[in-house]
């Protein structure tokens, strides 16, 4: 059993202090998000969120078990994209970044440059607007939730290239091309069972991004059926600003009163980040392995 001096056990104290410190300021924001979600939507109103509320209430998961059908549609909505984006992000991440540390490979070169490019540089909202609805038609599709820029992201590309480079021999890429492997055999026979860690690192970092996307829902979908679940969160922040503005005058107001606006919204957002939270701890012993292996080296 090894033996601590005065001043390591004062260390170590302060450190575990410290990170206790920090990791409280990580659990707080999902507390408030849940305990809001049972607070009295007239306690919310009245005196804002608090850490202990006077007044618990199911009202509104009561309200989502009234719109059962739109919020399941929603979720199944959500789920379908973030698995079928995150899937054709990994396949695609996996084999371009593949590609592109195979520097002997033709073309490479400019291939590299223009990845890096497209990390400084974009043709902004307008040009990406008209080409996802004219030259690739996804408005009030599936598809508007997976193409328009979630799909390849050129970090995610270069960290692959650099995990490929840094922690796969050569070697095993020269005894199969001498055994007669061709690229693909390579691929999927060697570089994809040697690269889990920085591929689960990347499928945490993508899937996060599509489920928690609605930018996407915002500017290519305008069918309400089609709205994915971070869309009806959207779409009901923005009501409840409306109603709040005073527009609809005293219809508006009575209507306010009628639903929990506050704690739905945090119903909502608890149901949302539930399968983030569950998934997380499967994948957080590959997170930082695969986030130092892959990291970009000079």
């Amino acid at each position: 059993m090894a033996l601590y001096t005065k001043e390591e056990k004062r260390y170590n104290w302060l450190s575990h202090l410290i990170l206790t410190f920090f990791a409280l300021l990580c659990i707080f924001p999902f507390y408030m998000l849940i305990i809001g979600s049972f607070t009295d939507n007239a306690l919310i109103i009245n005196q804002g969120y608090t850490f202990f509320p006077t007044q618990l209430s199911l009202d509104a998961y009561q309200y989502m078990g009234y719109m059962a059908d739109t919020f399941v549609r929603a979720y199944g909505i959500t789920v379908l994209t973030t698995a079928a984006g995150t899937a054709g992000s990994l396949f695609l991440v996996s084999t371009m970044g593949y590609g592109l540390s195979r520097k002997a490979a033709p073309g490479m070169k400019v291939l590299s440059f223009l990845v890096v490019f497209t990390m400084l540089f974009n043709g902004g909202l307008v040009s990406t607007y008209l080409i996802y609805t004219s030259v690739v038609p996804v408005k009030n599709s599936l598809w508007a939730y997976i193409l328009p820029g979630l799909l390849l992201n050129a970090f995610h590309v270069l960290l692959m290239r650099s995990y490929v480079v840094n922690s796969i021999p050569d070697s095993l890429f020269e005894s199969a091309q001498l055994d007669g492997a061709g690229q693909w055999t390579v691929y999927s026979q060697i570089v994809l069972p040697l690269s889990m860690p920085i591929l689960a690192t990347i499928g945490l970092l993508v899937g996060v991004q599509y489920w928690n996307s609605w930018q996407n829902g915002l500017y290519y979908i305008t069918d309400t059926s089609l709205y994915s679940m971070m869309n009806i969160l959207n779409r009901m922040l923005q009501d409840v600003r409306y109603l709040q503005s005073g527009a609809m005058g005293d219809y508006g107001g009575e209507l306010m009163s009628h639903m929990p606006t506050n704690s739905v919204r945090m119903a909502i957002a608890v149901v949302g980040v539930l399968p983030i939270l569950a998934l997380y701890p499967f994948f957080q012993r590959y997170f930082v392995k695969g986030i130092t292996l892959g990291s970009v080296k000079g």
